[in-house]
């Protein structure tokens, strides 16, 4: 009797989730057929172009900052990448306490200071300051600092999900801003004085720059070039990049969940068994931005990890002056192996083709919308 009942009716209960979620996927759109950003005039461009402008030293001091357990790949080490390319800066990476900087979601490196001893060295604070994604929106080191350094006059510049981080230090309170499309919600849940500004990869307001997710730091580090150094070099820059332009133009309407993303990444999940294993050997003068790309990009499939290795555990020091970590020492590496050989934007778009080709064009297009990045063929 019991059985009869109850087992019929606990089975129902079971369905519950399914059918909600079901429900949920239903509402959701398909993915967008086209990437639409707006045109920004040029008096828009020059109004964030003034802002902009070194506040302090005429070769600027740029300190990017992060936590040390876990802070965002290509966030961090992009703009050190960039910047120290372009050589119109002295740019230092910074690291919340002693000890290597784990970055997520792959890489570990060594810092150039702590936040401590940069203050001990610099007294009077950086001309501009990068907060990259942290694990952690209100590490009291971190938001005390930033505190400290925008009462300095630092501008700072927030990329990708650091508008948390920034948020929490209470700089963005009454402010325009923006962020990755899928902290949007919560950023605002927890700061509702702030403006958010669609359909802009940048903004900026009272000197405090914010971006949308991950790749957007690139366009924004080649608008600061073109602040410090002029047009010229930053089009030079963009060209060793392989980068189109920077425009803040922005398609935000196009970066959501779909249907297409939620079924593939589920989809990706569940497929356990079939799991790829990547490795990377660690080679002195590497490009830290394409390494970056390419590690980001195949740890976000949910079918693949990367892992870094050398013949030896010392850091590695990369072209422009990364000090990266081996996460295995070995001397050969068994399994497949990735090259991040080529020019940065190169390199994202090659890997998007790669993993496509690997696991099909929905989990190019997964990777694609968490790096908030608008694919070959439909704009940049």
């Amino acid at each position: 009797m019991f059985m009869r009942y109850f087992l019929p009716a606990g089975l129902a209960l079971l369905a519950i989730p399914f059918v909600g979620f079901g429900l949920w996927l239903a509402t959701l759109q398909a993915a967008p057929a086209t990437f639409a950003p707006p045109a920004i005039s040029r008096a828009e461009t020059e109004v964030m172009l003034s802002a902009l402008k070194p506040p302090k030293r005429a070769r600027p001091l740029i300190a990017v900052v992060g936590i040390n357990d876990a802070t965002e790949t290509t966030d961090y080490l992009m703009p050190v990448g960039i910047l120290r390319r372009a050589d119109i800066a002295d740019v230092t990476t910074l690291s919340s306490g002693s000890g290597s900087v784990k970055l997520y979601p792959a890489l570990t490196i060594e810092a150039d200071a702590t936040i401590a001893a940069f203050d001990a060295l610099h007294p009077k604070g950086a001309d501009y300051v990068i907060v990259p994604a942290m694990s952690r929106d209100d590490d009291p080191v971190v938001t005390v600092w930033l505190r400290k350094q925008a009462e300095g006059g630092a501008i700072i510049i927030a990329i990708c999900a650091g508008a948390k981080v920034v948020a929490s230090a209470g700089l963005l309170d009454g402010g325009r801003a923006t962020t990755h499309w899928y902290y949007l919600g919560e950023l605002l849940k927890r700061h509702p004085s702030i403006r958010y500004v669609a359909d802009r990869r940048m903004v900026l307001d009272r000197g405090i720059a914010t971006t949308t997710g991950i790749t957007a730091s690139m366009p924004m580090m080649l608008t600061l070039i073109e602040v410090i150094a002029g047009r010229g070099k930053a089009e030079a820059v963009a060209r060793a990049l392989r980068q189109e332009g920077w425009s803040a133009g922005h398609d935000s309407g196009s970066f959501r969940f779909t249907r297409p993303f939620v079924a593939t990444v589920l989809g990706n999940r569940i497929a356990f068994w079939n799991r790829d294993r990547f490795g990377v050997a660690l080679e002195p003068g590497m490009d830290e931005v394409s390494l970056a790309l390419v590690a980001d990009a195949w740890s976000r499939t949910y079918r693949s990890s990367v892992e870094i290795f050398a013949a030896s555990p010392t850091a590695v020091t990369t072209r422009n002056g990364v000090r990266v970590l081996p996460d295995q020492v070995v001397v050969s590496w068994a399994g497949e192996r990735l090259m991040p050989d080529k020019p940065p934007a190169e390199a994202l778009d090659s890997t998007l083709q790669e993993i496509a080709a690997r696991h099909g064009q929905g989990t190019a297009d997964v990777v694609a919308m968490q790096l908030e990045y608008p694919q070959q063929g439909k704009g940049r």
